[in-house]
């Protein structure tokens, strides 16, 4: 019996010291956990290149319109459309039957004008009749040759000839078709496609960053020492040949708000033509400038944020002002300083005055991009 009572006053007394010994060893194990490990690094400046693009058409340097200039029914078409042509070379002809028959008869009057002529000259030489009549017959002849130059043009412009070197483009009467002067459609295009134009506009805050950031006095300055460009074409790969941008019209159309620009391509092998469509992609060189991996921050209202590491390896957050987006960059303005150090990764679980283990990083390795495991 004396046991029994023993034992009931001892057990619960050990069960007690038992449990308070796990606290213990607890509450130890929890105050010696280190804080969570994060990748952090040391800001260097770097200068990079983003680019902006633009949606641009592509046009030959010479498209001359080749139009009728006398009605009639087209006789023959010499050429085919995208054939190569030079200056001077036949590409259509025009029935002048009907012209040539005019020429014949406004000859004849020639004829019977200069007869007139030469009959009265001595009559005015000998008094027999008045000068006035002898006027008024070279009058007659002067509108006879008029009226039979009249009708040669138009016989001449029956061959309807290449105004330039170039290409032909769509061919839009056939043989058979009756063509004037004052078709709304031309008979067809003949284009110099040895350079390309390409036209594209910039708005009027880009037309401002332009007229800021590129060096010069005034806008001619500033074209010229503005640095080539490239061609993005519709399949999206990039053209061998680098622009250069010719002009600007200096003006914001009030209609769509944006200012026009040009820029020339050499196009050897006439890769590009007329109605070709792309993007015009222009860089813009950031030197020196401060820049962070995007991984290294997070939206919050609107504003772009950072952890930077401070004393005690307490992290505090940071409003940056972003100047650009290179691929998977962001170019500052403003928010930290080069000598700062920040988290490169995982910032979405970290709070203002938490406490991290550093995990430091190069650089170089913290801003290489992330590569694309999956694609749609």
């Amino acid at each position: 019996m004396r046991n029994t009572k023993l034992y009931n006053i001892i057990a619960p007394l050990l069960f007690l010291a038992a449990i308070s010994c796990g606290d213990e060893k607890e509450n130890t194990a929890a105050v010696s956990a280190p804080p969570p490990a994060f990748p952090v690094a040391q800001l260097q400046q770097k200068t990079v290149t983003g680019y902006k693009e633009y949606p641009t058409n592509i046009e030959g340097v010479v498209n001359s319109d080749v139009r009728a200039k006398a009605s009639g029914y087209i006789q023959k078409v010499f050429v085919d459309e995208g054939q190569k042509v030079r200056k001077g070379q036949v590409l259509f002809k025009i029935e002048t039957q009907s012209l040539n028959q005019d020429a014949s008869a406004a000859k004849a009057r020639i004829n019977v004008a200069q007869v007139e002529v030469d009959k009265l000259i001595p009559l005015v030489e000998k008094n027999i009749i008045s000068s006035v009549q002898l006027e008024t017959a070279k009058a007659n002849l002067a509108q006879a040759k008029a009226n039979y130059s009249g009708i040669s043009a138009n016989i001449s412009y029956g061959t309807i000839k290449s105004p330039v070197d170039g290409y032909v483009g769509a061919i839009n009467f056939r043989e058979g078709a009756l063509v004037s002067p004052n078709d709304t459609k031309s008979l067809t295009t003949v284009s110099d496609i040895s350079m390309v134009y390409a036209f594209f506009s910039l708005n009027e805050t880009q037309y401002l960053d332009f007229l800021q950031n590129a060096e010069g006095k005034n806008l001619e300055e500033k074209l010229a020492n503005f640095p080539e460009v490239d061609l993005i074409l519709a399949n999206g790969s990039v053209y061998e040949q680098k622009g250069k941008i010719q002009t600007s019209s200096g003006q914001i159309n009030q209609s769509t708000g944006t200012v026009s620009f040009r820029a020339i391509f050499d196009n050897p092998n006439q890769l590009v033509t007329n109605g070709n469509s792309g993007k015009i992609q222009i860089p813009t060189i950031y030197e020196n400038a401060i820049v962070i991996p995007q991984t290294a921050t997070y939206e919050q209202q609107g504003n772009i944020m950072t952890f930077k590491l401070g004393e005690g390896n307490k992290v505090a957050t940071s409003l940056v002002k972003v100047k650009a987006s290179v691929d998977n960059l962001y170019v500052l303005a403003s928010g930290i300083d080069i000598k700062d150090r920040i988290v490169i990764s995982g910032v979405g679980k970290l709070r203002t005055g938490m406490e991290i283990t550093p995990q430091e990083t190069s650089f170089e390795e913290a801003i290489k991009p992330i590569p694309t495991l999956f694609r749609n």
